[in-house]
Parts: C-alpha cells; structure tokens; sequence
C-alpha cells in the first residue's frame, strides 16, 4: 500500500510547472482529509482497519493526498527558483566564487560560478569564457576555491518554446543555473578584499568540513584530468569520462557514435561504477579484517561491520563524479539497503526503487525533470524484472561452470532486450530517434565496459595516486582494450550509420507506455492481451485531428506548419547557421513535426531563398517525404528534386473547411526574384472556412511596402484577421495604410530573442499601437497555434503552457 501510495507523491511532483490552480488553493484539504481518515482508521483499527472497503478508501484518499501535495511542494519550490532566474540582457559586475571544474570545448569552456552580489542570497551562474581546450601550457583562468570579479553580459536563458525540442530553460532550471554570463574581464580578489565586501558569511561557509571536502574532490578531478590531458594515450577523453564522468576530453565525434549506436547511456556515472569502487574497497577491508582483525566478526557479523565503509566509498564515489542523478539513485538504494540489513528486514527491490525516488524528489524536486532520473529509475524497474526471473530459478540443483557462464550470458541478453523495448517510449519521448542497433552494440559494450574498463580505470587511479609508473601501465593497458572496443563499435557504426527517426502523437505514445507497463508487470496482474488493445492506435494511425496552424518559435527566422486531416503544408522551415553547432532544423523543427505523428509532408511553400526562412529545408527534406516543394527562385545548393515548382499568383488548393491561396507574386515578375527576393516573396493566403473568431490568414513572407502597395490595389477587398507581419516586423513592412486598409484582429511577429535587428521595430509597435493592432511575438508567447475545431477557433501560446518558459 505505502509503494501506491508514494507513486502518488512522485506522480504530483512529475507535473511541476503546469497551471493546476484547484490543487493549488486545495492540496491542504485533501491532505487534511487523508490523514482523518488514516487516523480514523487507527482509532477504530479492529472494526475498520483491515476491511477492504476502508483500506481502499485509505488508499485513494492518501495517494490523492500526496499527489496535490507533491505538485504544491514542487510548485513552491519552483517559484522560489524563479524569482531569481534573469530575464533581461545587461551588462555586469559580479563578485564570484568557483567551486566546480569547469568544462572545456573546441571554441571555449563554461564555468559553473556562485554569484554573491547579485540578491540576498547566492545564485548559481554559468560563465562563458574564451579558452581553447588544447591550450595545454595556459594556466585556468578561474582557479578552484578562489574569488573573482568578473565583468561581462547576463545572458538569459531563452529557449525556442516549441513541442518536442530541447528545452533549454528546463536544464538550466534543474541544474539550478540562473543565468548565462559571457566573461569579458577577470579579476582575482583576495580573501581579505571579500571579507572587506561584507561577505564573512559566505568565506566561514567555506570553512566548514563538508565545503572543505568537496572542493578537495574538484580538485583530484581536476587533476586527473590534467594528467590524462597531457598522455598519449588515444582514448584520454572515455578513459575520463568513465572514471569521473567529466566529458570536458571528448570530442564531438565520440559523443555522436555513442549516441548513433544507442550506448550514450554508458558515458554517464550509474550505478555500475559507484558499486564497483564501494566492492573493491570493503573486498579490501574485508581481507585486512581478515588477517590482522579477525576477532571484530564476534562482535558483529561481516555483512553489518562493512556496511559504513561501503557506504561511505559509496558516497565518496557520488561526490567524486559531481552527484549526477543515477550516482545518487544508487547512493540512496544502498542506504535503504542497509538500513533493511542493519534492522534484519526483508529487502524488497521495488519497494527500495520507490523509497529511493520518493526520498530523492523530497531533497530536490528538480530531478523529475531530467531525462536521467527517468531512465535511471526505468532500467532498474527492468533489471529488477530480471533479477526476479533468475531468482524464481530452481537453485537446489548443482552449476557447473559452463552452466553459469550460459546463465549469466542469457541474463545479459534478457536484460538488454528487455531494457531496451521497455525504455522506447521514454527514449522516443526525450530524444524521437532510436537506435536499432542499440540491443547488440550494448551486449558487446556493457561486458567489455562494465567488467573490464571500468573497474581497471578505477584500480588505475587508485594505484596512480600511490605509485603514478604504475598506474599510468595500468592506464595504457585500459587504453588498449578500449582500442579493440572502439573497433568493434566502428564495425557497428558502419552497418546502422544514422538513428531512425520516429513520429508520433501524444496518444500514441500513452498507448505505448500503457501496453508497456501490462508487458512488463509481473503475472497475473493483468492480462497481457490487454497490451494489443493498448498498441491500436500506434498499428492503425490516428486520422481525426482537427486542423492547426502553427507559427512556430524558431528565433529569427519563419516557419509556419500547417496541419490538416487531407494535407500537411509547410510554409518556410526556419534558418540555419552553424549546422556544426546547432542545427536548428535537427534540434527544433524535425522534432516537432515527429511529435505531431507526421511522416509525409505534402505540400513546402518556400516564400524565398534567405537562409532565415528556407536555411532548415535541406535537412527537413532528408528526413521526411515531400511531395511538392515551391518558392520563388530555384537554386541548386537547396537540392531541390523532381517536385520544385515557381509559386505565383492565383495558384489555389482547397480542402475540408481549408482554402489556401498564392497572392504574390504574379507570373512575369519571377524573373525579378533573384535582385529583390524580399519583395517578390510568396505571399501565402489562408482560410478557415466558416471559423470563428479567426478565419483570414495572410502570411507575408520578408515581403515589404511596395509588394503590400501591389496587394491592395490587386486585393481592395482582401480580408485578414490574423496578419503574419512581414519581414519579422521590419520597421520597411508592414506599412500604416497596409495595416490600417486590412485592419487585421491580431498582428504576429516571427523574431528571435534579443536579435540584432530589433525585430519587431519600435516605429511598426506604433503603427499597430495607433491603430489599435494587438501584436503577438514568438519571443513572449513561443509557437502560436490556431487550433480550428467546430467551427471555432482557439489561439494557444506555448509560454504559456508551462510556468518556467513565461515572460515575466
């Protein structure tokens, strides 16, 4: 009953940052009635108690209890940490202390940095700092354990606020980052200048044991990268990133093989590694008991004498690879362990798996929203599954050898096949892609990584901090397995070379999760038939959707996707500017067509050829189908197919309650595109037939006055209610008579955060603002959808939608 019970408590936390105000002004009193109705039960335990209607009754009302209560826990916590996020771009003085290592990149490194002058309490920032990683001989600009005053810009944290992409405001949320700031001057303090600040509280903090203690571990970590920086060993930067989970030696290409053959998983600090360490310790304090101390057993049996230091190796092991998520999971799972062992309880493994999580969120509620948390939590339910099997097994019968080799083999098959179809939604969810490969390069990985590489590069440090020759052979061999390994994962890479995107909708990925769930609970719970039911929807598609606009947040640049039941049109795709670096395209708008369950775009509108508005169409084009594609011009470096055609005026398609029309530019003046792409965009009209309160769309492109002049005297009639203002409300479009002969309901502006251009211009607001022109931007309210169904139409901003992504 208390594991249910807790799953409503974690359940509560899991939707922090959604508008839930009835729970909010009522967690109290569900609360209050759960715990009258438990003390009820107790009062009256042998006429109650035990009879099933009242312990359902205890069970519904406890778990609906936790549940407000975990979402107003969360909540709180959450408007706490908001009130210190920053919203504006500025210039600034900081006084700084450096307590974490910092990461390191091809063009800079970032610096985790506490800011004490910046509110009453100290915030955490992240500096941006130019320094090339390969700069061996320059001495770290921010040294660990030192104060700084740096000088730079607050960089706030804007993500694009569309479905499916990375939302970069939530990381910096769960890492309790409040802000980006880009370093432009350092300067060192000593302490008797920060004392002289005002800041004795923050410098006696530092004093303290546990301060003390883990600055110390940045410092190993930051040594032993230094050491393994400057070896020739070819695999220095996985050698690192399994011993201290420090990806700063890494390179890019390494970090995109993992995740191509489904193994990115490995390069995190789980519960393998930490276990591994606290073993190798307590097998070694074991035999020393052993030899010299052996009169220690009478006193308390082996198991309850290792536990503190196999705890405490646990937790120094945590502490020495940053407290990442699945290290924690594991450091708390063996507390409750012990806690069970030292008590002589029973240890039931699910039960340790809800405990841990439940007491995990109590510390810091943020973890729900790491895709850590749930994949950790989600391999060990299987694994737990498995362990369970093999447990079931007849163990009265003697094993050779060869027979527990072939056990433990077909373990780790189960295991991994297991692991890897119950984690697709979650996988899907958080990433959209997948790797099917995944199940055999983890089979050959994880034994070769788990059994060999990791506990050598743990002995490897060990020893190196004791006899460096020594350890440094140790790491050369290590290096050379890894070698072997490397090449059998090149072989991998070369028969699977690209992860399989998939699309989907939200109520295709419930069914999934749910005919997981029935696959995976144990027997007899419920009937696994039940999962066909469940998988329905995913085999046979889901057709009645209702038709939606979509203006998509995509910076600076424009891409508006429309989805009807007959067609799917797309009308620009958004910019590209560094693919290297950030794909916007890849990182933005593929994800988003895939959660709509789109595979097959029918019709791409490409108003012209800047980069801007048609920069993501190349690898949008290799990822979906595409049945016809226009513009304006052609150009060969877009890689145009067979299906290109010039857009001009008086081409119409119609469907269901859709009409969509070209309004410019006319056929003969197509030989002008080229000078002047901006003027002769293609001017996309569209119409919700018989919709209200918005029927009209006009979607101008980078069209500009004169192509606007064209359209009133061609169109006098033209009605528009919602008017997409062209070239991102540049202060030469969207004209006062264009604006004040349409008289559209609603202006949209398609800009990016804090652009250089100052899109949308000061003298457009005062044209919309005269003529009483509300104006939406993608900056404040993220993707703007217009979801048309009978015969209404409702407007929905994406920044609104959750508490984290809202302008203040």
């Amino acid at each position: 009953m208390l594991k249910i019970i807790l799953l409503g408590w974690i359940a509560g936390i899991a939707i922090m940052g959604f508008h839930l105000d009835f729970i909010e002004l009522t967690w109290w009193i569900w609360l209050a009635i759960a715990i009258l109705i438990f003390s009820f039960g107790i009062y009256k335990k042998e006429s109650y108690f035990y009879r099933p209607f009242y312990k359902a009754l205890i069970l519904i009302s406890a778990s609906w209890g936790l549940f407000t209560t975990g979402y107003y826990f969360a909540d709180s916590a959450l408007e706490q940490r908001l009130q210190l996020k920053e919203f504006e771009s500025q210039s600034y003085e900081a006084i700084v202390y450096i307590k974490n290592i910092d990461e390191l990149s091809d063009d800079g490194h970032k610096q985790i940095a506490e800011v004490l002058n910046r509110h009453k309490q100290t915030v955490i920032w992240l500096l941006y700092l130019k320094q090339d990683k390969y700069q061996l001989n320059q001495k770290q600009s921010l040294q660990l354990g030192h104060y700084y005053r740096v000088y730079g810009q607050i960089k706030p944290v804007h993500s694009f606020a569309v479905v499916g992409a990375f939302d970069q405001e939530k990381w910096f949320l769960q890492q309790n980052i409040m802000s980006a700031f880009s370093v432009q001057s350092i300067q060192p303090l000593s302490f008797d200048e920060i004392y002289r600040l005002g800041y004795q509280g923050h410098l006696k903090q530092q004093q303290s044991f546990s301060a003390k203690f883990l600055l110390s571990v940045e410092m190993k970590r930051l040594e032993f990268r230094q050491m393994l920086q400057t070896s020739k060993l070819q695999h220095k930067g996985l050698l690192l990133a399994l011993l201290t989970g420090d990806e700063s030696l890494l390179s890019n290409t390494l970090k995109q093989q993992f995740q191509q053959l489904g193994i990115s998983h490995l390069l995190a600090i789980s519960g393998p590694h930490v276990l591994i360490f606290a073993f190798m310790l307590s097998w070694l304090i074991q035999r020393l008991i052993q030899r010299y101390c052996p009169h220690l057993y009478l006193w308390q049996p082996r198991q309850i004498l290792l536990l503190l230091p196999f705890l405490l190796s646990v937790l120094v092991y945590v502490a020495f690879v940053g407290f990442e998520i699945p290290a924690i999971r594991t450091l708390l799972t063996a507390l409750l362990a012990s806690i069970f062992l030292f008590f002589r309880q029973s240890i039931r493994p699910f039960s340790l798996l809800i405990y841990s999580a439940s007491i995990l969120l109590l510390f810091d509620p943020f973890s729900i929203l790491s895709a850590g948390f749930w994949l950790s939590y989600g391999a060990c339910f299987i694994l737990l599954r498995v362990y369970q099997t093999i447990a079931q097994l007849p163990q009265d019968q003697p094993i050779t050898w060869t027979q527990k080799i072939f056990l433990a083999a077909k373990a780790l098959v189960e295991s991994q096949s297991k692991i890897f179809i119950a984690l697709l939604p979650l996988v899907l969810i958080f990433f959209q892609q997948v790797s099917w490969i995944a199940p055999v390069s983890n089979l050959i990985a994880i034994p070769l990584l788990g059994g060999v590489v990791v506990p050598l590069d743990i002995l490897a440090a060990c020893i190196w901090l004791i006899i460096p020759a020594l350890g440094q052979f140790l790491f050369q061999i290590n290096d050379f397995v890894l070698s072997i390994l490397m090449s059998i994962l090149d072989i991998l890479q070369n028969i699977a070379p690209h992860l399989y995107g998939v699309s989907y909708t939200p109520l295709m990925m419930v069914s999934l999760i749910l005919g997981m769930l029935i696959l995976f609970m144990p027997r007899g719970t419920i009937p696994k038939a039940w999962a066909l039911i469940c998988f329905l929807p995913i085999c046979i598609g889901v057709k009645t959707q209702p038709t939606v606009l979509n203006i998509l947040d995509v910076g600076q640049g424009q891409a508006v996707f429309l989805q009807h039941p007959e067609q799917i049109f797309m009308i620009d795709t958004g910019g590209s500017y560094n693919e290297n670096k950030f794909s916007l395209g890849e990182r933005v708008v593929i994800p988003f067509i895939r959660q709509q369950g789109v595979r097959h775009i029918h019709h791409v509108i490409l108003s012209h050829l800047d980069q801007d508005h048609s920069g993501a169409f190349p690898i949008i084009q290799k990822n979906f189908e595409i049945s016809q594609v226009q513009s304006n011009e052609y150009d060969q470096k877009m890689q145009f197919k067979n299906n290109f055609s010039f857009c001009q005026q008086g081409q119409h398609w119609s469907y269901e309650n859709l009409k969509v029309e070209i309004l410019s530019p006319k056929s003969d003046e197509l030989i002008h595109a080229k000078d002047q792409q901006n003027e002769y965009s293609c001017v996309v009209y569209l119409q919700f037939l018989n919709a209200q309160p918005y029927q009209n769309f006009l979607i101008m492109g980078d069209a500009g006055w004169e192509a606007e002049y064209k359209l009133m005297q061609q169109y006098p009639d033209l009605k528009v209610d919602v008017l997409i203002l062209g070239h991102h409300g540049s202060k030469h479009s969207s004209a006062y008579d264009f604006l004040a002969t349409l008289k559209p309901k609603l202006a949209i502006a398609s800009a990016g955060f804090d652009n250089r251009y100052g899109h949308p211009s000061q003298e457009l607001k005062n044209r919309l603002q005269a003529l009483h022109i509300p104006l939406l931007t993608t900056v404040e309210a993220g993707t703007i959808r217009f979801v048309f169904e009978n015969g209404q139409v409702e407007l929905r901003q994406q920044r609104q939608q959750i508490k984290w992504l809202e302008r203040k």
